[in-house]
Order: C-alpha cells, then structure tokens, then sequence
C-alpha cells in the first residue's frame, strides 16, 4: 500500500508512478487518439452532407450520463469490498491482541505462552498468503512435526486454529483453565474464523461477469464512436476530446478492478504483510517479555 501526504497537491498532481493509469493506459490512449483521429477525417471529408451528425450531442449527453451512474456504482461497489476487507483486518488484529492478554493471566508454563506466541501470529501470516492463493511456510514459526502436519492441510489457517483448539482443551483438561474461561477464549477463536471467512467472501466473489463485460463494452463503443458527435463542431479536435473522455472512463475502470480484491500486493492493496510484522511483535510482547 502506498502512502503519501493528501495534502501535498502539486506533488500528487505531478508525480508518475507505476499504479498512475496514464502509464497503464498509455498504448490504449495511442490507439483511440489514432482510431479517433481517422474517423473525424473520414467524417469531415466524407460526411459532411450527413445532417443527422448535427444531432447526436444530445444523444451523447444521456448516455454519458447512464455511464456515469453506472461507473458510480461500480466504484462504490469495489470500494466498499476494499473498506470491508480493512475492518476484517483490523479486527483481526484486535482479536488477537485480546486473545493473547487474556492467555497472558491464564498460562503458567512459559511453553505454552511460547506456543501461543507462534500459533497466533501463523495463523495471521498463513491467512495473509491463503488470501493470495498460497501458504509461505518460511514465514511460519513451525516445529518440524509441526510443519509436517500443517504442511499435509489444504486449509493451512484452519490447521494453526485446529492446534490452538487442541492446546486450550489440553490445558481445560489439566485444570490450568476453568470450562468459563475456556469458552472466553473459545470466542476469540471463533472471531479469527470468522473473518477470515469474510475475506474469503470477498476474494471468492467478483463483481458478476456479465455486467463486468457489458460495461466495457458500452465505454468502448461510446468511445470510439464520439468523435461522430463532435467532429461537426471542434473538427480535428474531437480526437483529443474522445482521447480524454476515454482516458477518464477507463481509468474509473481500472481502479475499481485494482481495489476489489484488497488482499493482493499491488500499490493499492490492503498492507497486510505489515500489519502481520505489527501484529506479531505486539503478541511477543504481552505472551513473552513480561
């Protein structure tokens, strides 16, 4: 995730970076500038006797209008799938904040405060990578018999759960918790499946096909064909103004498609990898520097 100071205007307005859709967009911008300009030529020369070119500004307005409705909706759309996988995250982290100050009064042995001082932070760093469609186990902290058995899991973050689960009940049956406590701790396990399930919602569930490839469609056609509704008034120009247009729709486009799945590592993205690190050094310090 990139940051920067909103409020260093010229510096923004200025600045080239990979994520700016200009150079993303560039080659496509040549292409209908090219196709654009050939047209107004073809119109102007050809067409000038075609009456009815007079009339389409009127008819470009509303349609120019049902884009921008449609664009607005699909950029709230994947906006809010990128806020919603932000306030899982956070509440990943607070849950295990909770979780491991609540261990903190309960754990006597120093092994199992060290277990949990690995299991709660693998759990967040597997479910950053499954999130990304693979597990990095040389960013777990896993025994070898522990990496063996988690390794074999087509789930690796519902595997670390499963251990935590098994090491609680453990210590319930050796006395070193109360069943009420036990259940506390239950739900702040309960918590952690729960939004990861919700990310997976997310990831797992792109805007539909259908109106993905019809509002490409429409941008394109609305695009290439508006030099016909302005050739008659701005001549040559109108090659510029398609351009432009383009290069705006477009660009609403292709951010809404950058943002919608929040878990990547694109410039946009949710900072996962660093709310793991933060995270992690958070619950060594309550499990084992007291």
């Amino acid at each position: 995730m990139i940051k920067y100071n909103p409020r260093n205007w010229f510096k923004l307005i200025f600045a080239l970076h990979k994520s700016d859709t200009m150079l993303i967009l560039w080659k496509e911008l040549i292409y209908i500038g090219v196709f654009s300009l050939a047209l107004a030529y073809l119109v102007l020369n050809f067409g000038s006797h075609i009456t009815v070119l007079n009339d389409l500004v009127a008819v470009y307005s509303l349609v120019g209008f049902v884009i921008s409705l449609l664009l607005v909706f699909r950029t709230n759309t994947a906006y809010d799938r990128w806020w919603e996988g932000r306030k899982k995250w956070g509440g990943l982290v607070n849950e295990s904040r909770n979780f491991s100050i609540k261990l903190s009064m309960l754990l006597k042995d120093s092994e199992d405060e060290k277990f949990f001082a690995r299991m709660i932070p693998n759990f967040m760093f597997a479910t950053k990578e499954h999130l990304r469609l693979g597990v990095d186990f040389e960013e777990l902290d896993l025994t070898p018999e522990e990496l063996k058995e988690i390794s074999a899991k087509e789930h690796v973050p519902n595997a670390i759960v499963q251990k935590m689960y098994k090491r609680l009940h453990g210590l319930k049956l050796a006395g070193v918790m109360s069943e009420e406590e036990f259940r506390v701790l239950d739900g702040n396990l309960n918590a952690f499946l729960d939004h990861l399930g919700a990310c997976e919602r997310i990831r797992n569930t792109p805007i539909p096909y259908s109106y993905m490839i019809f509002l490409k469609k429409f941008i394109f056609l609305y695009v290439s064909t508006l030099p016909l509704a302005f050739v008659s008034t701005f001549g040559y120009y109108s090659a510029i103004i398609a351009t432009f247009i383009f290069y705006v729709l477009v660009s609403m486009e292709l951010l809404a498609e950058e943002i919608e799945d929040p878990f990547g590592s694109d410039d946009n993205d949710l900072p996962t990898d660093g709310l793991c690190v933060k995270m992690k050094a958070n619950v060594e310090e309550i499990l084992l520097n007291e």
